[in-house]
């Protein structure tokens, strides 16, 4: 009688085949379980910033600040930290990274005073500039060109789930406990996602330590800088960004607050449609390939539109209008940051860096000062303020769009390039 027990292939052609598939699988669930860890712990005081005002008898812009001085401080941060990692190592730079933003959340519900707080969440934006800074490139290091774009996009679900977690489990449990013990319950899930990712990460195979000198980084900075159709792009991120967390640093007041009083659970569930930007992420990027970036205008135009709607006091042109706004928002980043690595000259990581560095300054500076006009104006205010970012960012998008024109015809238009250009002119 035969057997039919499958047997356990002997090719060594198949078996190599075989282990690199586990190696890439366990690198995109190392990225995925970093991208869902950072961004828990960047925004999850976005959900916190109500509570923060009632316990310390803070305004809703000083409040704010512990979310500004995170990502301006990592903001700050990315730039260095990816010059590190080309010299100690990709994998030895987030996993530090990791580990250190961790025990720092850990540790910020015991705060004493919100100054504290505010000391500590500036700290954790530093810690939290590693995997940012750093996850993409070691993507193009360690996964082919051919699996790249599917591990990238796993990475960026990571970093979408885990800015709705961040802003989830605080939501909930402040419905039966103080902001400390909200705090605690995603600095304890964000260990547990840290331990996750650290036991799953690879070590680097194709890293190879790059040191580079001072002048060299800044000489790598200063060539992106002087791309005029890059700067642009950067201004683009800065505006785009700063508006996009100006909406959510604030809506937390205005649905807990009147005419609509809602619970903290309930108004924390309006996080949910941070899910439009996982679904807008992908049409985003497929629409810049069929179409043209040209189509970077709509996104734009849905921001607006959600804008607008969210200004009448009836709770559902506010949930349909913010998930448009973030529909728009994560779309255009998307072609933008896509665009980016298209122009980029020379080192494309110091591109990517500088396009991070604008996109979380926006968050800092913008994010935090509009506090002001909600605190002056009202819903009103904040929307327009930032309804003049959104004018701003279609300025540079023409801006961008028209040096991009002048680069085609200059050098006589590639069909695949003139073709989107062309439905612009008419």
């Amino acid at each position: 009688m035969t057997s039919t027990t499958a047997q356990p292939s002997t090719d060594p052609i198949a078996q190599s085949q075989s282990a690199e598939v586990a190696h890439n699988r366990r690198i995109t669930l190392a990225l995925f379980a970093a991208g869902l860890t950072t961004f828990a712990s960047m925004y999850n005081a976005q959900a916190l910033l109500p509570s923060l005002s009632e316990a310390f008898g803070a305004t809703p812009a000083r409040a704010a600040l512990a979310v500004s001085l995170t990502t301006g401080c990592l903001a700050l941060a990315i730039v260095p930290v990816s010059a590190l990692s080309s010299r100690v190592g990709r994998t030895k730079v987030m996993i530090g990274s990791a580990v250190a933003a961790a025990v720092i959340g850990l540790l910020l519900p015991f705060s004493p005073s919100l100054d504290l707080l505010l000391a500590g969440r500036a700290l954790q934006g530093i810690a939290l500039a590693g995997v940012p800074a750093v996850a993409m490139a070691y993507l193009a290091e360690e996964i082919g060109t051919e699996g790249l774009g599917a591990a990238m996009g796993v990475y960026v679900a990571g970093t979408t789930i885990g800015g709705l977690a961040g802003r989830l489990i605080p939501s909930f449990t402040l419905d039966v406990a103080s902001w400390r013990w909200a705090a605690a319950a995603v600095g304890v899930a964000v260990a547990a996602g840290t331990v996750w990712f650290v036991q799953l990460l690879p070590p680097s195979r194709g890293f190879v330590a790059r040191p580079a000198g001072l002048r060299t980084v800044l000489g790598d900075l200063g060539t992106q800088l002087r791309h005029r159709q890059l700067l642009a792009l950067f201004g683009l991120a800065f505006v785009l960004m700063g508006g996009f967390v100006s909406v959510y640093n604030f809506l937390g007041y205005r649905l807990t607050q009147r005419p609509f009083e809602l619970p903290a659970a309930v108004a924390g569930s309006v996080f949910l449609l941070y899910l439009a930007g996982t679904v807008a992420s992908a049409w985003g990027g497929r629409l810049a390939d069929r179409v043209g970036r040209h189509r970077m205008l709509t996104a734009l135009a849905l921001t607006g539109v959600g804008l607008a709607l969210s200004l009448p006091d009836r709770l559902g042109c506010v949930a349909v209008g913010v998930l448009l706004y973030t529909a728009g928002f994560f779309a255009a980043h998307t072609v933008a940051s896509a665009w980016v690595g298209t122009l980029a000259r020379g080192n494309r990581g110091a591109a990517s860096s500088l396009y991070l560095f604008f996109y979380y300054l926006g968050s800092a500076v913008v994010g935090g000062l509009s506090g002001l006009a909600f605190a002056h104006a009202g819903w009103l205010g904040l929307t327009a303020t930032v309804a003049a970012l959104l004018a701003v960012g279609a300025i540079l998008f023409a801006v961008a769009m028209i040096r991009s024109r002048n680069g085609i015809q200059s050098s006589g238009g590639s069909p695949v390039e003139s073709r989107p250009m062309a439905k612009l002119r008419r």
